[in-house]
């Protein structure tokens, strides 16, 4: 049996930048709660529950960060570098409910509709949206290559764009006294979050069931690797993510009777070609001569 590995990529956002972010959302989370009450605007308050949703999911994503970086064990031989899908699984989790909280809220508003301080709502609407795009930009190159990250990163964006809904609809209701705009707007962020939140749940719960998540082609790979000289199958193959960045691959090699170190070389070639068509980075090879009795791609036990 052979190995290939490569470097686990190391988060590229700092620990302090996840601690600024939290502060900023606690901030952002009490002018709103206060601006809220003071100007009867629903959406104000539930823009304030999600940025404290913010403020708790950064300090999973934190938490998850670290525990992804622990060593080995012979307990946890491949490290607790799941911990960051869990947490982006909490997450986008939170994100689902909250997201039928304020619908639910805001059909109640719909029904039962109050006055709203429109000037006072602006004001703090703008106060909320600069520290959001603040954490959102702090945040951005690590959501690139980080699904926990991502799921933060998410937080934060769907709180600016949830600001930039609220300051309209504040200058609305100022201009037209159009109040009955303060729930409709919180339904239409609402549904943005869920669809969104959703997303990274999918995917997230795809990586856990260990599904081949970046649909690579089976019959793709089968048909290169039989080409190689001295291969006869391959089969019983197994590809899944164990995080963002490491995808593993691992299939039965029948060749025909020759020496280990050619098998090497051969594992080597189809190591190699994984890595540069799907990226994937960690492949076991196991190499046989007339062993299996099944050929199938899949294995059925």
């Amino acid at each position: 049996m052979s190995h290939h590995h490569s470097n686990n990529q190391s988060s590229e956002t700092s620990e302090k930048n996840l601690f600024i972010t939290v502060a900023l959302n606690i901030f952002i989370t009490i002018v709103q709660i206060i601006g809220g009450i003071i100007s009867g605007s629903l959406s104000l308050i539930s823009d304030a529950m999600h940025n404290f949703s913010d403020a708790v999911a950064i300090v999973i994503t934190y938490i998850a960060l670290r525990l992804s970086k622990r060593p080995k064990t012979p307990k946890y031989t491949f490290g607790l570098k799941r911990a960051e899908i869990i947490a982006a699984v909490l997450n986008a989790s939170t994100l689902i409910i909250i997201s039928f909280f304020l619908i639910r809220e805001a059909i109640e508003r719909l029904y039962n509709p109050n006055e709203i301080a429109g000037s006072l709502m602006l004001i703090v609407a703008i106060t909320g949206f600069i520290p959001n795009v603040i954490g959102a930009f702090l945040l951005k190159k690590g959501s690139e290559k980080n699904l926990n990250i991502r799921a933060a990163y998410f937080h934060l964006v769907s709180d600016a764009i949830s600001s930039i809904a609220i300051i309209i609809g504040a200058v609305f209701i100022i201009a037209y006294k159009l109040y009955w705009i303060d729930p409709v707007l919180t339904i239409l962020i609402a549904l943005y979050i869920l669809v969104e939140a959703y997303k990274i749940l999918k995917e997230s719960v795809d990586i856990l069931m260990m599904s081949n998540t970046e649909e690579i082609n089976l019959e793709e790979i089968k048909s290169f690797v039989e080409k190689i000289p001295g291969v006869k199958n391959i089969h019983h193959i197994h590809l899944w993510k164990l995080n963002d960045n490491d995808t593993h691959f691992e299939a039965h090699i029948e060749v025909e009777d020759m020496r280990v170190s050619k098998t090497s070389e051969i594992q080597k070639i189809i190591a190699a070609e994984l890595h540069n068509r799907y990226e994937i980075n960690h492949t076991t090879l196991q190499f046989e001569c007339e062993l299996c009795n099944e050929f199938d791609i899949l294995a059925h036990h």
